[in-house]
């Protein structure tokens, strides 16, 4: 992205079609009107799960615990691709076996500072096959590691981990196994 390109999101009436967009620097807000996102859980070919932790900098849950890599899709580009790459912008990686595995799930989360998440985010999973060629963008993740899918998923559950919001809702209705 060039320094004079304006990021945009998709924004989204209740029934989720798209109504319009807004330049991401405005739409997380104390109001943020319901938008396009998505969420992807990296697995590698051992069935391990990438969890990132959210650059500090994130207007959103800096510093937070969450899921592989989170973003929107831009106006006109299928989430699938948007996935693919904002996990190549992030993470330096490129996915296979790309799925949806929650896709019509929605959340909204309000911060402590009144900031709100307010998406329609369809979940996928994918695999990495090079798990050790990683090379997370700083400005978007502070820190990386590959955890046991099963072990994770109960230490979230339980609360025993800390994550964000929507990842916590996210892992309550994912399956026990993210590789099948």
């Amino acid at each position: 992205m060039t320094a004079q390109t304006i990021e945009e999101v998709v924004l989204l009436d209740e029934h989720g079609n798209a109504v319009g967009t807004c330049p991401k620097s405005e739409v997380h807000h104390q109001s943020t009107p319901l938008h396009l996102a998505f969420s992807c859980y990296v697995i590698d070919e051992s069935g391990r799960v990438l969890v990132t932790k959210r650059a500090l900098r994130k207007e959103t849950w800096p510093g937070a615990w969450t899921n592989s890599c989170c973003g929107h899709p831009a106006p006109g580009e299928s989430v699938e691709d948007a996935v693919r790459r904002r996990t190549r912008q992030e993470l330096g990686i490129e996915l296979t076996d790309l799925r949806p595995a929650l896709p019509d799930f929605r959340y909204r989360a309000v911060m402590d500072n009144g900031i709100v998440e307010n998406e329609v985010c369809p979940v996928y999973v994918a695999v990495c096959t090079e798990p050790d060629d990683l090379s997370p963008d700083p400005a978007e993740v502070a820190a990386i590691e590959w955890h046991d899918w099963a072990a994770f998923r109960s230490q979230v559950l339980s609360g025993e981990r800390d994550v964000s919001p929507w990842c916590a809702l996210q892992v309550s209705e994912l399956p026990e196994e993210l590789a099948d």
